[in-house]
């Protein structure tokens, strides 16, 4: 039965492009207070770490010295076999949300042998419809009228949701198949990509959109590593019929 504590150790909180560093160190002390350890910044630079350390306070601050930085958010989510994006946007683009308490009910199976990520984006304007591209998942935190939380807010939110979930209500978890990570799918779509635009099913127009919801359509199956390589063994085979059609291509 996996309901333990170290299951939370496969969960990441992910915050792009943080303008304060005070909202990280925040989001670090909201994010030990709920069991979880692991903190990823995708930022140009390291923020000042004194800043950080001030809102961590003693006891989560070396969750500020283990902080991990990426320069790409692609970079970032390589490791990652599920992904949920935040948001308090609404848009035909963004897919269905949820809120965190669906999420984590949903999500559960998945992580005795899968690591996720939970993606913030910036104070200001939250993540763009690129950025949720690589998601599986968005999660809407419910509000009143007025929908404006706080970086640290949503991720102290989301957190809760996450042990409450899966510590404190003790539920037996029956663990799914480890899927293929992001950057395993991530290969997957280009390679998929280069072959629809060379058999012209994507055309410029609406390009974008048809590959948003080809990402949607296969991260539903959670495909595994096995699998994504056959698909990407297709989009090959594709291609080279494509390049070699009415050529003789005998020896």
């Amino acid at each position: 039965m996996l309901t333990e504590r170290s299951v939370l150790n496969n969960i990441a909180v992910v915050l792009v492009h943080p303008k304060y560093p005070e909202n990280i160190g925040a989001a670090a002390r909201s994010a030990f207070n709920m069991g979880l350890t692991r903190l990823i910044i995708v930022r140009d630079e390291r923020p000042d770490r004194e800043a950080m350390a001030k809102m961590a306070t003693h006891k989560a601050v070396h969750l500020i010295d283990s902080m991990e930085v990426y320069t790409s958010l692609v970079e970032a989510l390589a490791p990652f076999s599920y992904i949920v994006g935040t948001t308090a946007r609404r848009g035909r683009q963004r897919g269905m949300e949820r809120t965190p308490r669906q999420i984590v009910s949903e999500m559960a199976g998945l992580l005795p042998n899968n690591h996720a990520a939970f993606v913030f984006g910036p104070e200001n304007c939250g993540l763009a419809n690129e950025e949720l591209k690589y998601c599986h998942a968005t999660s809407a935190i419910p509000t009143a009228d007025f929908s404006s939380l706080n970086l640290a807010q949503a991720v102290a939110i989301h957190c809760y949701e996450l042990y409450y979930g899966l510590v404190h209500e003790k539920k037996d978890i029956t663990p799914a198949p480890q899927a293929a990570s992001t950057f395993e799918l991530e290969g997957m779509y280009e390679h998929l990509e280069e072959a629809l635009v060379k058999i012209t099913f994507l055309e410029e127009k609406n390009h974008a959109y048809w590959m948003n919801n080809i990402r949607r359509f296969f991260g539903r199956m959670q495909l595994s590593s096995k699998e994504s390589n056959i698909i990407r063994g297709i989009c090959r085979q594709f291609m080279w019929h494509q390049d070699h059609s009415g050529k003789d291509t005998t020896p």
